[in-house]
């Protein structure tokens, strides 16, 4: 009787649990409203780098990145033996007016650069830029356009 009652306890505490959660929820890294602001007025330079022993940043593209979700991936390079400072980095997208996404991106900056397994984006084209500074104080920019297709 006892194994009996043990077994329907189980069976009544195991109903009332939620169904399984995902391991990681997605990110969404710009919403449906942002997408729809104004662009950027104006001429946006997108080579900013010019001779500087400052920090790169690069966009690491996996097979298919202009659907959503995507995995969204930057990589640091820094220069002269010099580390990244992950506290400086600084994400904007570029509209009117500028939308700061440093801090959904802030969970997923490490030395090495920006990695979101699964960030949701909307449709369209998107103008981002990224600003980071080493630890000698050395500025690395990029800034760049994510097509996102349907």
């Amino acid at each position: 009787m006892r194994s009996h009652c043990l077994g329907l306890l189980l069976i009544c505490v195991a109903s009332a649990m939620p169904a399984a959660l995902p391991a990681f929820a997605a990110v969404v890294l710009i919403t449906e409203e942002e997408a729809k602001l104004p662009p950027l007025k104006g001429a946006v330079a997108t080579d900013l780098r010019g001779i500087t022993r400052g920090p790169k940043i690069e966009f690491v593209a996996d097979s298919d990145p202009s659907h959503s979700p995507m995995h969204f991936r930057l990589s640091f390079v820094s220069y002269g033996g010099a580390k990244i400072d992950p506290a400086s980095v600084k994400f904007t997208y570029l509209k009117t007016p500028s939308v700061d996404l440093t801090s959904r991106v802030k969970p997923f900056v490490q030395p090495t650069g920006i990695d979101i397994p699964d960030t949701q984006l909307p449709v369209g084209d998107h103008m981002l830029r990224v600003d980071l500074k080493d630890l000698d104080g050395r500025t690395g920019t990029m800034i760049f356009a994510l097509k996102v297709t349907p």
